[in-house]
């Protein structure tokens, strides 16, 4: 029995509106860090943008520099130059493959999106190990054995610092991008077999 090889009309609604949501996404905070103690009662906040950092940047960098971390500056990482690209090239081919109406496409954007999700998140860990690992031997305070390397989500307590690390309203709107796609794809590939059943 032959079956349609195009996308539900939901679906390419659905790939659309992730295509507009990660085009938003270039602009929005993605990630942040969230620093508590008793001296800062009012919190230390560090947001990652897909083009740079914001939060009170200059005081974070300040107490890293009592511990032996480097400072932090969006010059430093080749990321904040290609991820924005990334996005884009992203929401341009979400847009496409509503547009070119293949499930095939569906199939392989899901796959991308994917790998692109978790090389993303490695690459994320890698940094804040380096950070929280590859201290000044000549800081002025030094705990031995110890290392300041952020949770990659969660909470984790550094010293007297207690540091959440969750995604911002740019990182939840990806995530829902990456949920949309994975059940376009798994019910795009469900099609063929309840339409062979019906």
């Amino acid at each position: 029995m032959k079956t349609s090889n195009q996308i539900s009309l939901v679906h390419r609604i659905l790939l659309i509106l992730c295509s507009v949501a990660l085009v938003v996404v270039i602009f929005l905070p993605i990630w942040r860090i969230e620093l508590d103690a008793a001296q800062y009662p009012e919190g230390l906040e560090l947001q990652i943008f897909s083009y740079k950092l914001a939060g009170q940047v200059d005081i974070i960098n300040g107490l890293n520099h009592y511990i032996g971390m480097k400072t932090l500056h969006a010059d430093d990482f080749i990321e904040f130059t290609v991820l924005p690209y990334i996005i884009g090239f992203f929401a341009l081919a979400f847009f496409a493959v509503a547009i070119a109406n293949k499930r095939k496409y569906v199939y392989l954007l899901f796959i991308a999106f994917l790998l692109f999700g978790v090389v993303a998140m490695v690459d994320f860990y890698v940094w804040e190990y380096n950070y929280g690992h590859n201290l000044d031997p000549n800081a002025p305070i030094k705990v031995p054995g110890m290392a300041y390397q952020p949770p990659l989500i969660g909470f984790k307590q550094l010293l007297n610092f207690g540091a959440y690390s969750i995604p911002d309203i740019g990182g939840w709107l990806f995530i829902a991008s990456g949920l949309i796609i994975a059940y376009c794809a798994i019910q795009e590939w469900r099609k063929p077999k309840l339409i062979k059943e019906s």
